[in-house]
């Protein structure tokens, strides 16, 4: 990091502590933070305040106040996170405008069970049923870059609702069991009170299959791509809205698509060897309510049936309500979704999101937010250093949705 970066960095993190107020809070943020961005394999409280330049004689004593401050000291993780995604959002933006808000979650790996929301539960980072917590995000991308914006602790009933459980990870008293669609909106809620730029909610079917959550957006004025299974129902509506017979799984509607010849190939981006394609095809539906019967709304949306190369039939798919927009640029918002990984790789590896070991509530989210907050001064700092030679959004053709 040269001199000019690293008082760019002093700086930032100054206005961060002018957040926190005390100088212990001050001090100890930035020298957390520090930690988190530096060199070393474990980014723990115990390596940070041993990596922290202070005399071994204080070592115990760095160490102790770091704790405290992450651990116990109160202070406001909205207030830390909203500064910090406004500082990348303003380099981000000076090249290219938001245009997604993605929803997604992620397993921190644990080995006890101790952990305040650890338990046996399924998990996109491992790929299968394993030992540990979950964090629901919120993150806003540019064609170009993407920042982490919110997270939030997912607690399983067997947190949330055993008494004993809650005082062992001192959980707070107006803190419930959410499910991870009602987090998700949760976050969104705080994004949208806060004004920042609005961009399409993207998420994967384990939020898109709930209706509360796709009403929710609605309601907060959100467009939506999200995945749903393959059994959710639907009816198809006519040119007027109408619909006909009974609610059918999205699969079957897709296999008369296919039938009918309807698909088409699509590529939304340059992959390794050869450009990125599947065939889709696109019809206005109005989904069932999640017990199969009629939704309390007419809720009319866009089905988006996707069918791979190597699949024998249509087997991923997306409800979408944007009115108006090219068919290919739709397609090339949904696959937007999948660098919310590649956030959660960085943020796991240089800067230590799951390294966390201690096991309360409040000491999990502080832990978040000063990785939140290292991740947002990196972005911005790429967006200042390469900047996009030209928005890569894609060519708005002939093939527009219509309204």
């Amino acid at each position: 990091m040269d001199h000019v970066t690293e008082q760019r960095l002093r700086d930032y993190l100054d206005d961060i502590g002018g957040i926190l107020g005390s100088p212990p809070r001050r001090d100890n943020f930035a020298r957390y933070a520090l930690g988190l961005i530096g060199d070393g394999d474990r980014k723990s409280m115990e390596p940070i305040a041993a990596r922290a330049g202070v005399s071994v004689a204080h070592m115990d004593a760095a160490h102790q106040s770091l704790q405290q401050f992450i651990t116990d000291s109160a202070w406001d993780d909205h207030a830390v996170r909203l500064h910090a995604v406004r500082y990348a959002l303003d380099e981000m933006t000076r090249m290219a405008t938001p245009w997604a808000w993605i929803v997604d979650d992620t397993g921190f790996l644990k080995q006890g069970t101790h952990s305040v929301g650890v338990q046996r539960q399924y998990t996109g980072s491992a790929g299968k049923i394993t030992n540990c917590q979950v964090g629901v995000s919120l993150s806003i991308a540019t064609p170009q870059d993407h920042v982490a914006v919110d997270f939030a602790l997912y607690l399983p009933t067997c947190w949330a609702n055993d008494p004993a459980r809650r005082a062992e990870g001192r959980i707070p008293d107006d803190v419930g069991f959410k499910t991870k669609p009602q987090l998700a909106l949760d976050m969104l809620r705080r994004a949208v009170e806060a004004d920042l730029p609005r961009g399409t909610v993207l998420a994967d079917e384990g939020y898109g299959v709930s209706s509360e959550f796709r009403e929710g957006c609605r309601k907060l004025g959100l467009d939506f791509a999200v995945a749903v299974s393959s059994t959710t129902r639907v009816w198809a509506v006519d040119a007027l809205g109408r619909r006909h017979g009974d609610p059918i799984e999205v699969r079957k509607v897709a296999r008369r698509l296919a039938d009918e010849g309807t698909f088409r190939k699509y590529t939304w981006r340059e992959g390794t060897a050869e450009p990125l394609h599947a065939r889709f095809a696109f019809l206005r539906v109005v989904p069932a309510a999640d017990d199969g019967r009629e939704p309390r709304r007419r809720e009319r949306v866009w089905l988006v049936c996707e069918w791979r190369d190597n699949d024998d039939e249509p087997s991923h798919f997306h409800f979408a309500t944007y009115k108006r927009m090219p068919f290919v640029q739709l397609v090339h918002l949904i696959k937007e979704r999948w660098r919310t990984e590649r956030v959660y790789q960085d943020m796991k590896g240089e800067l230590g999101l799951d390294h966390f070991e201690g096991r309360r509530f409040r000491g999990w989210h502080h832990h978040v937010t000063v990785a939140i907050a290292t991740y947002a001064f990196l972005v911005a700092e790429r967006a200042r250093r390469f900047p996009p030679s030209a928005v890569a959004t894609p060519h708005h053709g002939a093939d527009a949705v219509a309204a």
